[in-house]
């Protein structure tokens, strides 16, 4: 699906992050105003007032849950749900996550216009494509960020995630 380019996702995601910050919401891409990995839960409270606790948090490896979310955001014609992840009381991952939804074609768009991004603000990407995943990943200091494209039997999905930096030293490969 092309877009008309008045109408162009990139020109939707300006007009989301100035209606987020208007709102207090977070930015579709970059960290919201204030946001930093590592901060307390309480000093990303403080930052983004309006972010409500999630039900059922997801947990992952490293004590990690997914506790607090802001509110949805359109990227690409899709819209993105971000979640904070915490873990010992900091900020450890934000995740900017679409629906599995039966549309491929607004998925491939909005991974499209991710990676766009992500180039414009990183450089290069390093890039995987296999059948049914796509992923972009970038490194800016201690902070990874990629963006992922998941096609499968239930749908599309699509994501951008920031987290800290892991490296492993040999004993841990």
């Amino acid at each position: 699906m092309r877009f008309h380019p008045v109408l162009r996702p990139a020109r939707l995601l300006v007009l989301a992050a100035l209606l987020g910050a208007a709102a207090g919401g977070s930015q579709a891409q970059a960290l919201p105003p204030g946001v930093r990995l590592g901060m307390t839960g309480e000093e990303l409270l403080a930052v983004l007032p309006g972010l409500e606790r999630v039900q059922r948090p997801q947990r992952l490896a490293g004590g990690v849950a997914g506790l607090w979310r802001g509110a949805p955001a359109p990227i690409g014609g899709l819209v993105f749900e971000p979640v904070y992840y915490l873990a010992g009381g900091q900020l450890r991952r934000v995740e900017w996550a679409s629906a599995a939804l039966p549309a491929p074609d607004l998925a491939a768009a909005a991974f499209a216009d991710l990676v766009a991004w992500g180039r414009g603000q990183f450089g290069p990407e390093l890039a995987s494509n296999d059948p049914g995943s796509h992923y972009a990943a970038w490194v800016q200091g201690d902070v990874d960020v990629y963006a992922q494209r998941l096609d499968n039997a239930r749908g599309a999905s699509v994501r951008l995630v920031y987290k800290g930096r892991q490296l492993k030293d040999a004993s841990e490969l």
